[in-house]
């Protein structure tokens, strides 16, 4: 027996009640629906504010057909009359599967056929099956517990290898100025502080299972492992600490560069850590995702570095930081691999071993994959810039944004000698935009007031749905105008953001004109903001003066992140250093007494770099001695050998080397 549906529409059940007809008579109507054969489904248009042509019945997981084929009323006519009412009119049929109706998309619905259509009728069941239960997960054990291939394996593009003999030496450090330095410096043999890591040895494993053959090769012939990912750390964090003897082996992960696996339903993706930022966008937005997360130095750097030293992104605002995408770890430590059968998007299990590596720095174990958040590419991706008389009223304009509004993906103030440098890259114009240029120029100075030396720059990147950025921008443009400000237009806007990437390459460059400098960032309370960025400012300038060096210092800051009870201050600092003897002690001492005026002007000792050997000497400024203990026996109880013995932050295995 046919479960009996009720009327089919309002309008058609008032004249059935008028030609007194019940509503069990209009219900026996409706005929029988066999259930279509293996292999065949019906489909449905998921977007479409149509009548659709099947109804389901209430409780059921069947879909009814209407007796007389296919409805072409619209909602606004009532839906469709009974089959014997007056106005009911058979039309002529269209092709198979076709609409004509604009909006609909084109389909095929399966008919079947007499052979296939039972002789007798199928009763409807009362309750909606459960659905299948996922399929067990593989033997490698890949993953968070969900079906692993939703999508096949995508392998990444592996970052170029050096012929073997050669990539020892740049595995022994970062890219920090003291290692730099010696190695610009360095004609002929290693320097003496690369030459213990030089004079080891160098695994590429391509698994996790080989990590863990390796760890266990290594405890038992007591060897130091250090893992290497991108070597894009400007804290010392890869140099080798003083006085250790034993064999020292670089595991170099970029072999293991692939994605394992994506869940579109879920929006998680299985990454192995040797994947390198770009290779790891590019890899995810083939099939429609991203990640996210974009450091300054996502050309080189990788997923493991990025939980390693506890990373952030630019884009911060919209999908958060490092700790706030990776969902799961795979650690291989020297007592054996830390993993989880399942990912859930929170848990309370108690202390987390997993949550120990960020930040860990090499000292703890290696990771070997992460389960992390994806995101659909964003419908709209678009740039701003907003220029102000001065750097405190772009400090207040963030202030009321991360009060007032949500603010954009990503949002950076530059200072005035920052905003200059990006002038000064800038292609020369000609011509009629040449004229344009200066035109601009003389509005900005003379119609508005802008005084070029304290005038300052503010880049925005919008992303997310139409409606979404419209709305940031309508609210970055009205606290804009409230403290003075005027937009610079879209093209300032995508120079300003991709300039972060090129001063890597800048500074690499003029290296090779006797100029030394890198970057340090710290984290602030609101109230110290403007404090801090003097203070740091006429520090160094201090200490430049006082040891005589030549010419002037180039110090320079941005506010690169901002939260709702601080922001990141990202500093730039260089110096011009021929005739100088031991430069990269110098700047060593410089970054030490520019750290030293954070920490007293209320800011962090880091917020995205790390702390590696560079700073390892302010920890006891930053931690209670009960809390130095405390990481202290949780290395000695992962790694009682020392196996991995990079000392970094000056954990147990080595002297303090500061």
């Amino acid at each position: 027996m046919v479960r009996s549906l009720g009327p089919i529409n309002s309008k058609w059940e008032s004249q059935a009640r008028l030609s007194n007809r019940s509503d069990a008579v209009a219900a026996d109507r409706i005929p029988s629906v066999s259930h279509p054969p293996a292999g065949h489904a019906t489909f449905t248009p998921a977007f479409s504010d149509r009548r659709p042509r099947t109804r389901e019945a209430p409780g059921t997981n069947a879909a009814i057909a209407h007796p007389a084929g296919r409805c072409r009323r619209r909602r606004s006519h009532g839906g469709c009359p009974p089959p014997d009412h007056p106005r009911r009119r058979r039309r002529p049929r269209r092709g198979r599967g076709e609409s004509r109706r604009v909006g609909l998309p084109r389909f095929r619905v399966h008919r079947a056929s007499r052979r296939e259509r039972p002789a007798h009728r199928v009763s409807l069941p009362a309750e909606r099956p459960r659905a299948p239960r996922p399929p067990p997960l593989d033997p490698e054990g890949h993953g968070s517990g969900l079906p692993r291939r939703r999508h096949p394996r995508l392998r990444l593009p592996p970052r170029p290898l050096r012929a073997p003999g050669e990539p020892r030496l740049p595995r022994g450090g970062g890219r920090d100025p003291p290692v730099r330095g010696r190695l610009h410096r360095s004609a002929g043999p290693a320097p003496p502080r690369a030459r213990t890591h030089a004079g080891g040895d160098l695994r590429f494993p391509a698994s996790e299972a080989e990590v863990i053959a390796l760890v266990e090769a290594a405890a038992r012939h007591d060897v130091c492992l250090v893992p290497y990912g991108g070597g894009t750390n400007v804290t010392d964090a890869l140099r080798c600490p003083a006085g250790e003897e034993r064999t020292i082996v670089s595991v170099d992960l970029g072999r293991m560069n692939r994605i394992l696996w994506i869940d579109p339903v879920n929006l998680m993706a299985c990454i192995e850590a040797g994947a390198v930022g770009r290779h790891l966008q590019a890899g995810l937005a083939g099939h429609g995702f991203t990640m996210g997360h974009e450091p300054d130095s996502v050309e080189f750097s990788t997923l493991g570095g990025w939980i390693a030293t506890h990373a952030s992104g630019m884009k911060k605002n919209r999908y958060g930081n490092i700790e706030d995408l990776v969902l799961d770890l795979h650690v291989v430590t020297a007592r054996g691999a830390i993993s989880r059968p399942t990912v859930a998007p929170r848990e309370s299990v108690g202390i987390d071993p997993r949550r120990w590596m960020f930040g860990s720095e090499g000292s703890l174990g290696i990771i070997t994959r992460a389960v992390v958040k994806i995101f659909p590419l964003p419908e709209v991706a678009r740039y701003d810039a907003v220029i102000f008389p001065g750097f405190e009223e772009g400090v207040s304009f963030l202030y009321d944004l991360t009060r007032e509004a949500a603010p954009p993906a990503s949002v950076r103030l530059v200072d005035n000698l920052q905003f200059q440098l990006s002038q000064t890259l800038k292609p020369r114009a000609t011509g009629f935009r040449g004229l344009l240029r200066r035109a601009e120029k003389l509005f900005v100075t003379g119609v508005r007031g802008f005084d070029p030396r304290r005038m300052v720059a503010c880049t925005l990147l919008y992303e997310g749905s139409r409606r979404q950025v419209k709305a940031e921008e309508s609210a970055v443009r009205r606290l804009a105008r409230r403290h003075g400000g005027m937009r610079a237009g879209e093209e300032n806007g995508r120079r300003g953001y991709q300039l972060t990437f090129g001063i890597a390459y800048i500074r690499d460059f003029v290296m090779k004109h006797y100029i030394l400098g890198e970057s340090f960032e710290t984290s602030v309370p609101w109230s110290g903001v403007l404090a801090l960025c003097e203070n740091v400012k006429g520090r160094l300038a201090a200490e430049h003066a006082a040891r005589g060096l030549p010419g002037r210092p180039f110090v320079t800051c941005r506010v690169t992140q901002v939260y709702q009870t601080g922001v990141c201050v990202y500093f730039y600092f260089g110096f011009y250093h021929k005739g100088v003897e031991r430069p990269a002690e110098v700047f060593a001492e410089l970054e030490r007494a520019a750290r030293d005026e954070i920490l007293r002007s209320g800011g962090s000792l880091s917020h995205h770099h790390g702390v590696g050997k560079l700073r390892s000497r302010f920890l006891p400024r930053v931690f209670s001695p009960a809390a130095l203990e405390w990481a202290a026996e949780v290395k000695r109880a992962v790694d009682p050998g020392n196996l991995f013995g990079i000392a970094n932050q000056s954990l147990r295995g080595a002297a303090r080397d500061d």
